[in-house]
């Protein structure tokens, strides 16, 4: 039986760490690699939302962590009418290392067992999720090299 406690990635990115960094806790460069459209301050305690779609899908996401340019952390997926918190929703981690001239990017999301799904439901929203990553993630790793830190 597979665990589904957390979902882990690693890719390398030909881009520095500030970039990287940049590319995935600033709201103008997330929406050229994820979702089409967010916003939120990349400030610890604050709120924002991911949009996909014609707001189809709008994800409510909790800044936690932001120690440029080596780790940015975020809650979402909350139960509707509830803002994402440790105790209620998927907690996401990108964690940045120096690779020569590149950086290896380190996400995680945590926080799936918690949540108190039953096992149907965890293991088809996990899937979802682990199928969403590879998608995007390589469009990010695509997406950095263009960018230019200010």
């Amino acid at each position: 039986m597979v665990e589904f406690g957390k979902l882990e990635r690693e890719i390398r990115v030909d881009a520095a760490p500030d970039v990287v960094f940049d590319v995935v806790s600033r709201p103008e460069h997330i929406r050229m690699w994820w979702p089409d459209d967010a916003s939120f301050v990349p400030e610890p305690g604050e709120v924002g939302e991911l949009v996909w779609g014609d707001r189809a899908a709008v994800e409510r996401i909790t800044v936690v962590e932001v120690d440029r340019p080596h780790r940015f952390a975020f809650h979402w997926v909350a139960p509707p009418d509830e803002l994402p918190g440790a105790d209620n929703s998927l907690l996401v981690t990108f964690e940045l290392e120096p690779s020569g001239d590149g950086t290896i990017l380190r996400m995680t999301e945590s926080g799936w067992r918690e949540r108190g799904w039953e096992a149907a439901v965890l293991e088809e929203a996990f899937h979802d999720h682990e199928r969403g990553w590879d998608v995007f993630l390589p469009r990010l790793r695509s997406y950095a090299p263009s960018v230019v830190v200010r």
